[in-house]
């Protein structure tokens, strides 16, 4: 059975790799059939289902975005189950502008299963 720890390093693992806008590594966090749903277009975000899906999403927001920086202001873990509410920062030194928001995890076998973004707005 998953434990909370064992849930939070994985996220801990995939923010770090997220921080170095890695899509490499962030791929090999995240398991085959892995789900990620984005906060745009509004209401419901882009869903991405699969490895090829979920990378083209990453490759183009990393692309997209200057200086991408998620600040966690609080993570909480339960089982399998991890929620980091965050702030999000983009342009240089941040001067492009800020969102706060939660993604929601899903962590099995040691990988992300699932990340799904929710954000004010």
């Amino acid at each position: 059975m998953l434990t909370a720890e064992d849930s939070l390093a994985v996220v801990d693992r995939f923010s770090e790799a997220f921080d170095r806008c890695d899509v490499d590594a962030i791929m090999a966090l995240m398991t085959d059939d892995c789900v990620f749903e984005g906060t745009s277009p509004a209401p419901d975000g882009e869903r991405c289902v699969g490895q090829a899906e979920v990378r083209a999403f990453w490759e183009r927001f990393f692309a997209d975005t200057v200086e991408p920086k998620f600040t966690a202001e609080d993570t909480f873990g339960a089982g399998d189950r991890v929620t980091v509410r965050w702030r999000f920062t983009w342009g240089a030194g941040g001067s492009g502008g800020h969102v706060r928001g939660v993604d929601v995890f899903r962590v099995r076998d040691g990988k992300v299963a699932e990340k799904l973004s929710y954000v004010k707005g």
